[in-house]
């Protein structure tokens, strides 16, 4: 497992860096390192770290939510709160509409199969988008009309939305009727999380006010409240719908809001140092959990599909920005910016094929092949294009 660590951070911190000089996103670059050296190509890392890796993958994710949070405006995050919002379901449902009334169309499956392998791709990646605007709140792009900070909000709202619909329709795939009363967990989610974060923000803070800790300490106070975030989530499922993504980000944001600007600062530093790291292994693992192989089987169907259902994606993008004062050049950027799908679909492409859904192998098959084709493609476009299509504040 301590070699499998090794090769992770050096190849993938390598050859990000090679990317990075081409002018190319280095995520890029560390999935692919991951694709080449994972399980189902070369083979080179451990079984041991293999198990682990969606534990990983976590808290890498929850490094950059905090980050995300410390680094978020909340004045510039209410201006921004409706198309937020909108964001959050409207591409979403859109791309998963599309793919109901094509997939039939190109594939043999059925509406139901087609509306499932719809919610499994529907869902935009965190891991990709958030540190992308994290970087441009950091800088200023995008600034003056909250772009930035609206599209964290709306991705990280966009997949408590899809998971939902997903589970909605595995359960109708196998019994035959879609539980609607499923669909109540979304806002009960959204505001439980919200909820939690702030009270957690505040007693953190009150915490940071009374007692003097070195910045160190402050900030593994910050990192374990998360983690313990993220794991209550799983504990009260059951009983209580709750996002644990926008509870960490509800809870760094009250830290900032509510402490010191230098505890903040001392803090938001220590994890940008520890993201050098965490976004190695989370790109590395998501690369290393794609099965190749299964986009042999996809073909150039699955291509077109991707391509109809992102297309139509954009449409409900553009929907979601209607009565707000975005110009062109920014409306295109949050199109860019929607267009990524890795995560979600690395956690859940497999579950129809494990559950021995006729459609499995397609979904899986699909589901590999939009993280090949968008990850990159949504990274590559939004980092080239931000600085001709966002203004950067100069204050």
């Amino acid at each position: 497992m301590i070699s499998s660590l090794a090769l992770i951070f050096l190849l993938s911190l390598l050859v990000g860096e090679l990317f990075h000089k081409v002018q190319l996103p280095k995520i890029i670059g560390m999935l692919l390192v991951g694709i080449v050296i994972g399980p189902y190509a070369l083979n080179l890392l451990s079984p041991a770290i293999l198990n682990i890796s969606a534990e990983l993958r976590k808290i890498a994710l929850i490094i950059i939510l905090i980050k995300a949070g410390l680094t978020l405006e909340l004045s510039s995050l209410k201006k921004a709160s409706r198309p937020a919002l909108l964001l959050s379901f409207l591409p979403a449902t859109f791309e998963v509409i599309a793919i109901t009334i094509f997939a039939p169309i190109i594939f043999n499956i059925s509406r139901l199969e087609a509306a499932l392998l719809g919610a499994v791709l529907g869902a935009v990646s965190p891991a990709v988008v958030i540190p992308k605007m994290t970087e441009l709140i950091e800088n200023g792009y995008g600034k003056d009309k909250s772009i930035p900070e609206m599209i964290l909000a709306g991705a990280s709202l966009d997949d408590i939305f899809v998971i939902v619909l997903f589970s909605s329709f595995l359960s109708a795939n196998q019994s035959g009727a879609i539980d609607l009363l499923s669909f109540t967990s979304i806002p009960i989610s959204i505001i439980s999380g919200v909820a939690l974060g702030i009270l957690t923000g505040l007693i953190v803070s009150k915490i940071f006010k009374s007692y003097s800790m070195a910045s160190e300490a402050r900030t593994i106070v910050v990192l374990a409240l998360a983690f313990a975030l993220t794991a209550l989530e799983e504990l009260i499922k059951a009983y209580l719908p709750l996002s644990s993504l926008l509870a960490v980000v509800a809870m760094a944001a009250t830290i900032k809001l509510k402490s010191s600007k230098e505890i903040t600062n001392e803090i938001a530093k220590d994890h940008s140092r520890l993201w050098l790291g965490a976004q190695a292994l989370l790109f590395t693992l998501i690369g290393a959990a794609v099965d190749i192989r299964y986009t042999l089987n996809a073909g150039y169907s699955a291509i077109l599909l991707l391509f109809i259902s992102l297309l139509i994606r954009s449409i409900g993008v553009l929907l979601a920005l209607l009565f707000t004062p975005l110009n062109k050049k920014e409306r295109l950027f949050t199109i860019f910016a929607y267009i990524p799908k890795a995560t979600v679909q690395a956690a859940i492409g497999g579950i129809p094929l494990a559950m021995g859904l006729s459609c499995g192998s397609l979904v899986l098959s699909i589901a590999v092949l939009s993280i090949l084709i968008t990850a990159p493609l949504g990274a590559f476009l939004m980092d080239i294009s931000y600085k001709k299509l966002l203004v950067k504040n100069t204050n």
